[in-house]
């Protein structure tokens, strides 16, 4: 088998990428472990929890026990299917703030700052109830639309925020993240707009792209050179060749493990468990960040939320409307309002998000609270905490050692207070008095410091954003994985294009900056001057000095 380019993952980063280059008149083999994303479980928005949960979609991937969790053991989702993580995610479309950005540009990442990133999420998108063309695309393969706001709960969450004194935006994909409004989605006619749906079934059409389904099991080398994939497929192991290029977009997880199982790596490490050393990059695994998140959750006096549907009967009338009609609350993710704000004065973007469901429940589903309820989701953006993704073996088969030291650095846990004291503000404002009974978690009762950090140690959990494991810099920079081209530092003919590029992990969900890699990847490889740099300036609050809001 040979193509110019063959691509590990059919995420994010690796549909996008497949797409653009096709469209060039490339030829393109994406390898991808995972099967089909047929079904309902993957296609309603409405079941969201249900694939990320269920083996057939999921790589299984937990942590180890992390040691200022109280050894806890954390999932850590990965999509194993065509469109990845974007088959198995929330749906939620975030581009993350413009500092984000120029942040990168500082850290090394020459040539991806806010400036020069804009133009590729306009390329991508088409916005249905954006702020307009000046900042949203209009014709891109990416669908981003917003939920009905039907349930009364979600303008009671954006009016609290507005009553707490913070701002309303109309759009925090546009000019303005800071502030409390509509949530947008990778939805479209009812249906999850994963990256398979948007650029991979189109790219398959136009006849220059094949998926193979197989397990890639390293990239191979001829000196220090990237020839083509090792690739078990249907139990026989073959070599998948590129004429060009191979670029991993296999995930912030097993991008780095891939990278270290071909030698790439941190020296000491590959020859621990017996691999040669091909290029000596002790950034390869290191790096590691997330968000963490709590569920603030409070009972409803009314009603109004979606608990009376948390039943058999309940789900199949959900399920049988989407079916036969493609609409109705199976056709929405229930994330249809949100916050980003600033944590304290000093801040100068936002270092909190929120994502407000009109159920308490945990995000897999699980542990319904009792009755009628209602929860944000909240976390800080900016962990300094830095973890890892390490071989076990030098097996391809078994998974990766993955530590996040989550919580390891002390501003985390002021940052988490912050959350939980700033949430009971707002839900404390008169838009809620018609409907909130009482808290039910960590409820009133947990409100010293030490109280607030016995319950976060327990309670806190990851908002499965896995990034950084492989980050961009500049050639000089040891620490540095690949280049401002997505190029892997020290080999020829190899390139990251997925989460872990990011030198820093955004604010807010990485799906939109993940295809966004992909999309300003292919310029970088296809060897075109890249999309204009915008002159747009993003609003920032002009008394974040003195003020919190």
């Amino acid at each position: 088998m040979l193509a110019d380019y063959v691509i590990i993952g059919a995420g994010s980063g690796g549909s996008a990428l497949a797409y653009r280059l096709a469209e060039a008149g490339r030829r393109v083999i994406v390898i991808e472990h995972g099967g089909s994303d047929a079904g309902p479980f993957i296609q309603m928005p409405g079941a969201l929890s249900y694939p990320m949960n269920m083996g057939i979609y999921d790589w299984g991937f937990a942590t180890e026990p992390e040691p200022h969790l109280g050894g806890r053991v954390l999932a850590t989702p990965r999509g194993k299917v065509i469109g990845g993580s974007s088959s198995i995610n929330g749906m939620v479309y975030v581009r993350g703030h413009a500092r984000d950005y120029d942040t990168w540009a500082e850290m090394g990442a020459d040539g991806w700052a806010y400036a020069d990133v804009l133009p590729y999420f306009k390329r991508m998108e088409t916005s249905h109830g954006g702020s307009g063309p000046e900042y949203r695309g209009t014709d891109g393969p990416l669908h981003i639309t917003r939920g009905p706001r039907s349930n009364p709960l979600f303008d009671a969450f954006i009016k609290a925020g507005e009553q707490a004194g913070y701002p309303v935006t109309a759009d925090y994909n546009g000019k303005q993240q800071e502030g409390f409004g509509s949530m947008e989605a990778t939805i479209w006619k009812g249906r999850r707009w994963s990256a398979a749906n948007a650029y991979l079934r189109p790219a398959m059409a136009g006849g220059n792209v094949q998926v193979v389904r197989g397990f890639a099991r390293r990239v191979v080398m001829e000196g220090s050179r990237a020839v083509g994939v090792e690739t078990e497929v249907r139990g026989q192991v073959q070599v998948i060749r590129a004429g060009r290029e191979v670029i991993l977009a296999a995930s912030s997880i097993n991008t780095p493990k891939l990278l270290m199982l071909s030698g790439i790596g941190p020296a000491d490490h590959l020859r621990e468990h017996g691999v040669e050393v091909v290029a000596d990059r002790p950034g390869v695994g290191a790096n590691l960040q997330d968000h963490l998140e709590i569920y603030m959750q409070f009972a409803a006096s009314q009603p109004v939320t979606l608990f009376k549907y948390w039943n058999l009967w309940g789900k199949a009338l959900v399920g049988a409307q989407w079916l036969f009609t493609g609409t109705g609350l199976g056709a929405s993710n229930q994330f249809e309002a949100c916050a980003f704000i600033r944590s304290r004065a000093g801040v100068d973007y936002p270092d909190i998000q929120y994502h407000f469901l009109p159920i308490a429940v945990r995000y897999d589903g699980r542990a319904v609270a009792e009755g009628h309820g209602f929860q944000a989701h909240v976390g800080p953006m900016r962990s300094k905490s830095r973890g890892s993704v390490s071989l076990r073996s030098a097996n391809p088969a078994e998974a990766p050692v993955i530590r996040f030291n989550y919580m390891s650095h002390p501003e985390d846990w002021e940052d988490f207070r912050a959350c939980i004291r700033l949430t009971r503000e707002i839900f404390g404002q008169d838009a809620f008095k018609p409907y909130l009974k009482s808290e039910l978690q960590p409820g009133l009762q947990v409100q010293t410091d030490a109280q607030l950090d016995d319950f976060l140690r327990q309670h806190v959990e990851s908002a499965y954003h896995p990034c950084g494991t492989a980050r961009m810099g500049r050639a000089s920079d040891p620490m540095a994985v690949v280049d401002p081209e997505c190029r892997v530092i020290g080999v020829e003919g190899l390139r990251v294009a997925d989460s872990s590029v990011f030198p820093q992990v955004t604010n807010g969900n990485l799906n939109a900056p993940s295809i966004m890699v992909g999309e300003k990847a292919a310029d970088h490889i296809l060897g075109r001057t890249p999309l204009p740099a915008s002159n747009l300036e993003p609003w920032v609050n002009p008394d974040w000095r003195v003020a919190q809001r």
